[in-house]
């Protein structure tokens, strides 16, 4: 196959407002040693693009510097060292950067075939949204089958595959806190036994009426700020607090006495910087525990909506609104 040496991608020109994303003409990459490369159909648009587009969320060291962490597409070439994979593969990919373009290399363990019966555009909305949830749920969290979940941003794409997965694998209660009604009925619809409007309701009291004070085991939380104290409330003893993304601010005041004495855990994790070898061994978990879920249709990506590679910038616009539910992905095809 011959591969052109060239291709569209979207860069960067400074940091700001989406209007600074800007198509370019960039070197199509070479897959190095156990990566393949991949011309991509459908990356997925997520939180980390939109910060590292305002300057505040560097890729790191060796990273390509276009954004993009998840995509769907065809292998067209591997590098030595690659023994799972061929041309020809349909997969997905977790990527460090560069997904924004119509090739990227991709390290061969966090490729995963595309699951029977998606096409593309669903695929691609996986990668980041599965591994976040997997790592820092089941793996972070210790989530076990009949315990009780509370997930906020429950419309979100991490939101949407958050329910899902823990009512696949045995969620006893799941609730989740959501911006409007139309999002709080959709993630009732997917799945959550409650979804609380927190522009109405204060999460922690209703999580205090619906547990009839009994508190949540484990609570997955992108907004940190002065969400932590009142997430400490809704805790039961042994509880986990798995944080994501501090969008509500980085700094807290919380009462120790409480976490020491209900035996709590407080942790948290970011993904992008993590080595291949420790996103391969999630990918080996999606493939054994969530991969045959997306496959028989019990879990199933939400996609918002789709834009061309041409319009990341209204993509992004749309991003910072709020008002999607699920992924928004750029459609290359």
């Amino acid at each position: 196959m011959t591969l052109p040496t060239e291709m569209q991608a979207i860069e960067i020109s400074e940091p700001g407002g989406p209007e600074v994303l800007k198509q370019a003409t960039r070197p199509v990459p070479q897959p190095e040693t156990n990566e393949v490369l991949i011309r991509v159909a459908a990356a997925g648009i997520n939180r980390p693009d939109v910060a590292q587009r305002k300057g505040i969320y560097p890729p790191p060291p060796g990273a390509s510097d276009i954004p993009g962490l998840e995509i769907a597409g065809e292998i067209v070439s591997t590098g030595s060292g690659v023994e799972d994979f061929q041309v020809g593969d349909k997969v997905c990919a977790l990527v460090t950067g560069g997904g924004y373009a119509e090739y990227v290399a991709a390290p061969a363990p966090q490729v995963l075939r595309v699951p029977a019966g998606l096409d593309m555009v669903q695929a691609a909305g996986l990668p980041e949204t599965f591994f976040t949830v997997w790592s820092n749920i089941f793996d972070r969290g210790q989530f076990t089958p009949g315990e009780s979940v509370l997930i906020h941003g429950g419309s979100s794409g991490i939101g949407t595959t958050a329910i899902q997965l823990c009512k696949a694998l045995g969620a006893s209660a799941i609730y989740t806190t959501v911006g409007s009604s139309e999002k709080a009925a959709f993630c009732e619809q997917l799945g959550a036994t409650k979804a609380i409007n927190y522009r109405d309701q204060s999460f922690d009291e209703e999580i205090k009426a619906l547990t009839d004070k009994a508190g949540v085991d484990v609570i997955l939380d992108m907004v940190g700020g002065d969400y932590l104290p009142r997430n400490i409330a809704c805790l039961k003893p042994d509880g986990r607090i798995v944080q994501i993304a501090l969008m509500g601010g980085a700094k807290s005041e919380i009462n120790l006495g409480r976490v020491m004495m209900n035996r709590l855990t407080i942790t948290g994790s970011t993904l992008r910087a993590r080595s291949v070898e420790f996103k391969g061994e999630i990918a080996k978990s999606l493939a054994e525990k969530a991969w045959p879920l997306l496959a028989s249709g019990g879990v199933t990506p939400v996609i918002h909506s789709t834009f061309p590679l041409a319009e990341a910038a209204a993509a992004h616009e749309l991003m910072e609104t709020s008002s999607h539910i699920g992924k928004i992905i750029l459609d290359l095809t």
